[in-house]
Formats: C-alpha cells, sequence, structure tokens
C-alpha cells in the first residue's frame, strides 16, 4: 500500500521513488565491497569494447547520425565529435548493444550496463565528479535496476514488455542523479520522471526489426532528461513507480513494490555476467553445450541424424528464442536458441561470424533436424542457474548428451582481451592502452569525465566507415 492510501494510524511506507533516493544519498562508497569496485571496471570495458567493435553497424551509425554537434558536449564511442548530452548516451547505448553481447542482469531479465553507463558517461563531461563517485552511481544504478526488475519482470510479461526498457530509464535516472549530487527531492523526482519513460516492446523479435537496438539508447537519454529536468527543480509524482496508475500498477505487480530493499544483500551488480556468445541471453547455455556436445562426441555434422535442445521455460517463452527460421535479418538468427546451436556445430565455434551468413546449407539443414524442449528441473532452477542441454543422435541411433547446469561466463580476462582486440582496432594500441589504464585507475581520479574525453581524443584519427 502507498503513502497515499495509508489508512489513518497505520505505518506509512514512503514512495518507492522516495526510497530509492534515500538509499542513493545514504550509498557511502566506502561501504562497498572491493568487488564491486572491480566489477564497475569490467562492466566499462565490456560496453566501451563492444561499441568500439559495433561502431559500423548500421544501428550505430544511425544513432551517432542523428546526433547533434556541439563544442561542449558529450563523447560518442570512437567519434572525434561532440554531441548534445543526451544524444551521447542515446548512441553509446546503441552501440554498446549493436553486437547483442551486453552484460546481463538475469534475475531482472535486463542489460543494465547499456543504459545506466552511457547515461554516466555522459553526465560525467557535464560537471566534474570523481571516479569513485562514478563507481558508486554506477553500483546504485544497477542496485536500483536489479531490484526493480526483481520486482516486476517475469517470463510473462517479457513476452510483451522489453524487460531493459523497463528497468534501465529508473535505474539510469538513479544513478545519474547520485553521480551529479542531486538532494533527495530531486533525485526522487529524476526517479518519477524515468518511471513514466518505460519504452519497448518484444514484437521485434517476431521480426527481426532492429527497434531493439533502440531500447537502450531512448532509455539512456530519458533517464539523462529526467536528471537535468530534476536538477532545474521540476516536480514528478513521487508515487509515479507505486501508485495506483504508476509502472508498478500497468504491469500488475503494485503488491510489489513495497518489498524492493537496495543492497539487502550483496550488491546487485555482482549479479551480472558478461556474455560469452554475441547473441541473446537464453541462448548462452544452449549453444555452449551444442559446442560441448560437437566436440565430445566427434562426429560428423553429416553423422548427425536430430538434435534436441532443453532450456528452461523462460528461455522457450522468450520472444523469439523458440524459432528456427527462415532468417531473413541477423536479429533474429541472434535471438534464436535453434539457430545458434546449429550454428555452434556446423562451425565448431561460437563467434559474431556465426551470423555472417544465415542460409548456410550446412547450418539450415541442422536446424531442420532441431526440436527444443521445456526442461522441469531448469526451470525450477531459473533465474539462480540458467541450464542447457543438447542431445545429438546420429545415424546409426547413438546418443552424445551435454548439460550445462549454468551459463559459462566470460570471465574477466575475456572481457578486457576482447576489449583490447576490439580498442586496438578503432584506435591504436597506444590509445586503447591509455583508454584501459583510465578504467583500471578511475578509483583514483579526481575527473571521471577523463574517460570520454579521453575515447574522443583517441578517436579523432578514426577513418570513415566503410
Amino acid at each position: 500500500m502507498s503513502a497515499s492510501t495509508a489508512p489513518a494510524g497505520s505505518t506509512v511506507v514512503p514512495p518507492l521513488a522516495a526510497r530509492i533516493a534515500a538509499s542513493a544519498a545514504a550509498l557511502d562508497a566506502g561501504d562497498l565491497p572491493a568487488a564491486a569496485f572491480e566489477k564497475v571496471g569490467v562492466c566499462l570495458m565490456d560496453l566501451i569494447g563492444c561499441a568500439f567493435e559495433s561502431r559500423h553497424l548500421p544501428w550505430s551509425r544511425q544513432a551517432e547520425a542523428i546526433a547533434t554537434r556541439t563544442a561542449d558536449g558529450a563523447t560518442v564511442i570512437g567519434s572525434p565529435h561532440a554531441v548534445a548530452v543526451g544524444d551521447a548516451a542515446f548512441a553509446n547505448a546503441v552501440m554498446g548493444h549493436g553486437l547483442v553481447r551486453e552484460d546481463m542482469h538475469p534475475g531482472s531479465i535486463s542489460h543494465l550496463g547499456i543504459v545506466v553507463l552511457p547515461a554516466l558517461l555522459a553526465l560525467a563531461q557535464t560537471r566534474r565528479v570523481t571516479g569513485r563517485e562514478f563507481i558508486a552511481a554506477a553500483v546504485l544504478g544497477y542496485e536500483v535496476g536489479g531490484r526493480v526488475g526483481r520486482a516486476v519482470m517475469d517470463s510473462t510479461l517479457a513476452r510483451i514488455h522489453r524487460p531493459t526498457g523497463v528497468t534501465g530509464p529508473v535505474a539510469a535516472a538513479a544513478a545519474g542523479a547520485r553521480l551529479l549530487g542531486l538532494s533527495i527531492d530531486q533525485t526522487t523526482n529524476a526517479v518519477a520522471l524515468a518511471a513514466n519513460t518505460t519504452v519497448g516492446f518484444n514484437q521485434w523479435a517476431h521480426t527481426g526489426g532492429s527497434e531493439m537496438f533502440f531500447h537502450p539508447g531512448f532509455a539512456a537519454r530519458d533517464a539523462v532528461t529526467a536528471v537535468r529536468l530534476a536538477a532545474l527543480g521540476a516536480f514528478f509524482s513521487p508515487s509515479a513507480l507505486d501508485g495506483e496508475a504508476g509502472l508498478f500498477a500497468s504491469l500488475g505487480k503494485r503488491d510489489r513494490a513495497d518489498g524492493v530493499r537496495l543492497f539487502d544483500g550483496p550488491p546487485e551488480i555482482l549479479s551480472v555476467y558478461h556474455k560469452p556468445v554475441p547473441a541473446c541471453n537464453f541462448a548462452q547455455t544452449p549453444a555452449q553445450a551444442a559446442l560441448r556436445a560437437a566436440r565430445e562426441s566427434g562426429w560428423s555434422t553429416a553423422r548427425i541424424a536430430s538434435i534436441t535442445v532443453r532450456v528452461p521455460q523462460a528461455g522457450a517463452s522468450y520472444p523469439g528464442c523458440d524459432y528456427a527460421g527462415r532468417f531473413d535479418h541477423v536479429l533474429q538468427a541472434k535471438m534464436s536458441i535453434q539457430y545458434n546451436v546449429a550454428a555452434a556445430i556446423a562451425r565448431g565455434r561460437i563467434a559474431e561470424d556465426n551470423f555472417a551468413r544465415l542460409d548456410a546449407p550446412d547450418i539450415v539443414r541442422l536446424l531442420g533436424l532441431t526440436t527444443l524442449e521445456v526442461d522441469d528441473a531448469m526451470t525450477r532452477a531459473y533465474p539462480g542457474a540458467q541450464g542447457g542441454e543438447v542431445e545429438l543422435r546420429d545415424v546409426d541411433g547413438a546418443t552424445h548428451i551435454a548439460r550445462l547446469v549454468d551459463v559459462v561466463h566470460a570471465s574477466a580476462d575475456d572481457v578486457r582481451d576482447r576489449f583490447r582486440a576490439a580498442a586496438s582496432e578503432a584506435v591504436g594500441a597506444d590509445a586503447a592502452a591509455a583508454i584501459e589504464a583510465c578504467i583500471e585507475g578511475l578509483a583514483d581520479a579526481d575527473d571521471a569525465g577523463t574517460l570520454g574525453a579521453l575515447l574522443r581524443v583517441a578517436a579523432r584519427d578514426l577513418a570513415p566507415a566503410a
């Protein structure tokens, strides 16, 4: 029950936006575990590396093309130009999502880093803030998005609403307000307005439409706008999250709002994992299991007579995941569990070039042999663990099964290695090393905006996109 509807004599629970604001104000960076500081650095490398690697893809170029250039703006990763602050947040969020290889918070079914971090990178270039405050703000953003997402998102809602579009604006607004040192009232207003901007339907997953890439862009830009308006004194409904006509009510989860508590346990950012596969979250474990089954069996693809894939119910029901073709757009393949399994077996690896030719005959043949099933044990274990199993049967009736109880995450070293490769290709090894050193030293930096400026300066000599 919200404060506005509490009966006389009852305990009044402040609106959720106000509770988030109070937690933001009370957060002491010194109380955060060292692992949370380290995780922010890994998440930044993941975002920036993905942005560099996706900078020439159509959605990345489109997002940058509509940005308004300005002398005193913020950086678009991999561009020599400063642009309007909201436009920078928009473009960097799109680019960070461009490979579908962003960080993942399973409990909220959300990619929080591609919204929170672009918003903070942009805002850090509008006011001098320390790297320590940047890190604390990032941890707060992941916490808000994770806790709100755990409360409202489930597999039923995710069939329609894009989880990142629901959690991202609120998370990034809380983070941005903390970064700029807004008051509790101002932060309440920023979070409240952000709740009004939640965006994104999952129809794209049925068609391969590219709106998915732009959802986090809108979320990051809207969060920046909410923070800047709140800083100017704008007032918004404190009960926009948990009121009778608020966000939680719109999703049929109003009764869950009072249970949202920040930092009630390990920070949510520590629950985030980094994708090894440039594809949907729910395709990760099946693709890994498929690769293991193919290698362990030693069978040629010609010997395979059938492929059975088993996943949690959440994976089978997420839009676009249970789809075996035809594939007219790359995003359809990146969402499809069946495609990722077939491509991993056919190519003997999990890589971006698995999506280079969607009609490759060997992949198409294996797709025709693939069946997707829901595994009850995996369903019960999710989201604490995200299992996957692949059973191969050969032409002689022999079977080989590979089962993973959880996705094998990309390690911090994996993230760092692919960041170095992408950044070095984009701006050269020396500039890439300077960016990495800036991220590694962020906790001691006097000015977090240096990172954004370094990304722009390092990109001045970039050749035009082909």
